[in-house]
């Protein structure tokens, strides 16, 4: 079995018995692909055959949005996009009708439904600004199979599963680079077992780490989207600023509203088996463009894609969203000002979202800032993955080594295209560090993983090493050994980031693995999974390249196909 490579949890009891049962693999699979109680040759009627057409090239635009009177023509080509144009009318509809117009939009906002960010007892680091004070941003993409309503129920399906306990069958990671040059989506299959923070639900209930492997979907099932955010940070160490999160219906409403969506096969599907496995997604070879309850159908299908696992949704999830980011930029589907009301209409009925995007002006300021990547800096990935063994077989673990490669190049925000600008050294901390016997120093044993416990002495072999440095003031926390993948350190404010710098570099510890956290009340050195040996810190050899193992596929790449497993062809 593929050892995992992420974050270990505090020990605790395991998930509460109500959460669906995540072991049962065959009931899973029934339950995600194979109860579309529309019938398999239904999707049939959404397929028109209509080619994808080649996307045009784009220059990137202002980065300020239409303003006024900006509605009044169209933009001039290659200067303006049209979306931004599409949005300012949105924009007029809304704000320039008077007290009429606010009340609608004061109606979209309330259309939306928010949550906490995490539900995890662990503070997430600070971002590390790049040389130009920028910082990163991260959204995790949550789908929903809930079955809480009569739409979602009939597009769901699986009876049984009504009103019961929501799974997160979908898991994206975007990483907009701090300078906004690039966008970089790892997705996490739904099968991947991994161990459970600790989550404590808003109306208190509190879900305790569990002990084993769990099925990465049952997150949200822990008290709601927050625990899917802290699920992701324990294992990825990947600050999340933000989480959307969609359901069925959602899903079907979006795909209505912006339009048919290019997606391509490469031999005539039909995604039904004999005992009714299948998402019932039936197209002809080649390209054809899918929305509504089709695109549902194709972004949940698994049985006909591949090998019939996760693993093939995962891809066929890419390329529906490549594929749609292009049809949104060439902005002919957005320039009609009742289809922008039904787009705003549908988007926000259809999000849950974190408390900090709650309103429609908050999500405009987020799109503005992913409109300034190119659609050619667009990389989508899948966390590296293998098989796992014995009652886990048809599971994924996180692939030793490549998994936390792919985190680490999107912690150090490290493009996955391979394009990364020169990189210019961290900035110098404005306050400088104080004289390196003054430097109070606790530094913790943080090297226990999944499969080994803590490595013995290791907290004070690093300690002597600082001492030996000339940092008297060095301690050791024995208290805390709650594992950590790689060794970082931790300071709580801007006046002792030039102090945690130095301990840094005492060491050999890359300064990007210096984070500010309101999680310690000082400097805070954990010796990670990654230095379980004595001598050096050992950094890492490895180049910034995306491992092959990811399967990245450019934003750009038109000739993507998914590949149709010949048990599902017609």
């Amino acid at each position: 079995m593929g050892g995992p490579v992420g974050r270990s949890s505090m020990p605790g009891e395991e998930t509460r018995s109500r959460v669906r049962r995540g072991d049962r693999l065959g009931g899973e699979e029934a339950r995600d692909d194979g109860r579309d109680t529309e019938g398999g040759d239904a999707s049939a009627s959404g397929g028109s055959g209509e080619r994808g057409r080649r996307s045009e090239s784009h220059r990137r635009g202002a980065s300020a949005g239409g303003r006024g009177r900006s509605g009044r023509r169209a933009p001039k080509s290659g200067k303006r996009r049209v979306l931004r144009w599409s949005a300012s009318v949105l924009a007029v509809l809304i704000l320039g009708t008077g007290g009429a117009g606010y009340l609608y939009y004061e109606h979209l906002n309330g259309n939306i439904k928010k949550e906490d960010l995490t539900l995890g007892d662990k503070q997430m680091a600070d971002h590390k600004a790049n040389a130009a004070g920028q910082t990163p941003l991260n959204i995790l993409l949550i789908g929903s199979d809930a079955r809480d309503s009569k739409a979602n129920q009939k597009l769901g399906g699986a009876k049984e599963t009504f009103g019961g306990t929501p799974l997160a069958d979908v898991q994206m990671l975007l990483h907009l680079s701090a300078d906004r040059s690039n966008l970089s989506v790892i997705s996490m299959p739904r099968d991947t077992m991994l161990k459970m923070p600790k989550c404590t639900a808003p109306d208190g209930e509190v879900f305790a780490a569990s002990t084993r492997d769990v099925q990465t979907n049952q997150s949200l099932g822990r008290g709601g989207p927050g625990c899917t955010v802290a699920t992701w940070y324990e294992l990825t160490g990947i600050r999340i600023d933000h989480f959307m999160m969609i359901d069925f219906a959602g899903v079907v409403s979006m795909a209505d509203a912006i339009g048919g969506v290019p997606v391509c096969v490469d031999a005539n599907i039909h995604s039904r088996s004999a005992d009714g496995k299948g998402s019932g997604l039936k197209l002809e070879k080649g390209t054809t463009s899918v929305k509504g309850e089709q695109a549902l159908q194709w972004l949940r299908t698994r049985y006909g894609f591949e090998d019939n696992t996760d693993l093939g949704r995962a891809k066929a999830q890419h390329q529906y969203m490549n594929s749609m980011v292009r049809e949104l930029r060439k902005g002919t589907k957005l320039t009609d000002p009742a289809k922008l009301m039904n787009l705003a209409e549908a988007a926000t009925e259809a999000l849950t979202v974190d408390k900090g995007l709650d309103t429609v002006k908050k999500l405009y300021d987020l799109a503005e800032e992913f409109k300034k990547v190119p659609t050619k800096r667009i990389t989508m990935s899948t966390m590296p993955n293998v098989y796992g063994t014995g009652v886990n077989s048809g599971r994924v673990y996180p692939k030793a080594g490549d998994a936390e490669q792919l985190f680490r190049m999107v912690r150090d925000d490290v493009p996955l295209d391979g394009k990364a600008s020169k990189r210019k050294k961290p900035e110098e901390p404005k306050d400088p560090s104080a004289p390196v016997g003054e430097i109070a120093v606790s530094v913790r044993n943080g090297t226990a993983t999944d499969a080994l416990g803590p490595a013995s002495g290791r907290a004070g072999e690093v300690a002597d090493q600082l001492k030996n440095a000339g940092f008297g003031r060095t301690s050791i926390d024995s208290d805390n050994v709650t594992g950590a993948a790689r060794t970082g350190i931790l300071y709580p404010s801007a006046d002792l980031e030039g102090d945690a710098q130095a301990v840094a570099k005492a060491l050999g510890v890359p300064l990007a693995q210096v984070k500010r956290s309101t999680d310690v009340s000082g400097i805070s050195l954990a010796v990670g999974a990654d230095w379980r040996e004595d001598g050096a810190y050992p950094v890492s050899k490895g180049t910034e390249k995306t491992p092959e193992s990811a399967g990245a596929l450019n934003g750009e790449d038109e000739k993507a196909c998914m590949k149709v497993n010949p048990n599902y062809t017609w």
